[in-house]
C-alpha cells in the first residue's frame, strides 16, 4: 500500500556504478562547491577577526593591564571569531555530504573532513600565545577555551566517504533492484518503502525520495553508515526476497566488499 503523505523528490547526491564506485553528479559537485565557498569565506573572516585581536594585544604593554572596555571588546572579537569558525565549518561539512572524500587517500580524507579543526587552531592559537606573552591571562584562557570548543564543534564525528556511499547504494540495489530510498527532513534513518511504519507518524508531513546519496546530502542527521538503513525496511525486503538472516548478512558484506578504490580501472569484461 502506497503512502498518502506528500512525497518530494530530492537530488544532488550522486550515483554509484555497478562496481560500487561512487560518482557525484554535476549537480552535487556544484552544491558542494557553493557550500565550500561559503565556508572558506567565513573562515577568512574568522582569521581577520583574529588579526584584529592580535593587533590590540600586540600594542599592549605587558606591564599595564588593558582597560575593562578594551578587554570586553577583545573578548567580543574572539566571540565573533568563534561564531564565524563554527558556521563556516557547518557549510564545509554540508559540502562533504554532497561530494565526500575517498578513504583511499587517508591524508586527504582526514583534512577534507576535519578542516574545521585545523582552522580552529589557526584562528585561535596565535592569540592564545600572544595573550600569555602580553600577560593578558584571562583573554588567553578564553581564547584557548574557544579554540577547543570551536575545534570540537567543527570536527566531523561521522565523516562521509565515497566507499560508504557506494556500499550502501549497492546493498539497496541488491534488496530493491534500484537505488531509491525515502526519508524525512530530520529523521536519522532512510527507508526502502514509502509506507514504512516509521513514516506513518502524524509528525511526518512530508517524505523525501531519492538515492542513498541524495538523502545523505539533504539530511545531516543520517549518519553515513550501513546501520542508517531502517531495520524494519531491511527485514521486510529480505522477507519479500525469501532471504534468511544469514543471506541478508552475506548480501551486506558482499556490498561492502565490492567497493572499488576511486580511480581504479575496471579491467573485468561482461559475461
Amino acid at each position: 500500500m502506497a503512502t498518502t503523505k506528500k512525497v518530494t523528490k530530492v537530488s544532488g547526491g550522486g550515483t554509484s556504478s555497478q562496481k560500487a564506485k561512487f560518482v557525484p553528479t554535476a549537480e552535487a559537485k556544484a552544491e558542494a562547491c557553493k557550500f565550500r565557498k561559503y565556508g572558506i569565506l567565513l573562515w577568512v573572516l574568522a582569521v581577520v577577526a583574529e588579526i584584529i585581536a592580535m593587533v590590540i594585544l600586540f600594542k599592549k604593554n605587558p606591564e599595564i593591564d588593558l582597560s575593562t572596555g578594551a578587554r570586553i571588546a577583545l573578548i567580543a572579537i574572539l566571540l565573533v571569531d568563534l561564531i564565524l569558525l563554527i558556521v563556516g565549518s557547518m557549510f564545509w561539512k554540508k559540502a562533504n555530504r554532497f561530494d565526500p572524500a575517498s578513504k583511499e587517500n587517508a591524508l586527504k580524507f582526514f583534512f577534507q573532513n576535519q578542516m574545521g579543526v585545523v582552522v580552529a587552531v589557526i584562528a585561535f592559537l596565535p592569540v592564545v600565545i600572544l595573550a600569555f606573552i602580553k600577560k593578558e591571562y584571562l583573554v588567553g584562557a578564553i581564547a584557548a577555551l574557544f579554540m577547543v570548543g570551536g575545534g570540537l564543534a567543527s570536527a566531523d564525528w561521522s565523516p562521509p566517504s565515497q566507499e560508504e556511499y557506494a556500499a550502501q547504494s549497492t546493498f539497496v540495489q541488491e534488496l530493491m533492484g534500484a537505488d531509491h530510498v525515502y526519508g524525512t527532513k530530520s529523521g536519522s534513518k532512510y527507508h526502502l518503502y514509502d509506507d514504512c511504519q516509521y513514516l506513518k507518524s502524524d509528525r511526518t508531513a512530508e517524505i523525501f525520495e531519492g538515492t542513498v546519496a541524495d538523502l545523505y546530502a539533504n539530511n545531516s542527521k543520517i549518519k553515513p553508515e550501513m546501520s542508517s538503513l531502517c531495520s524494519a525496511c531491511e527485514k521486510r525486503a529480505a522477507k519479500e526476497k525469501g532471504w534468511t538472516e544469514e543471506q541478508l548478512q552475506q548480501a551486506k558484506e558482499k556490498a561492502q566488499s565490492l567497493v572499488l578504490p576511486q580511480g581504479e580501472e575496471d579491467t573485468e569484461t561482461d559475461e
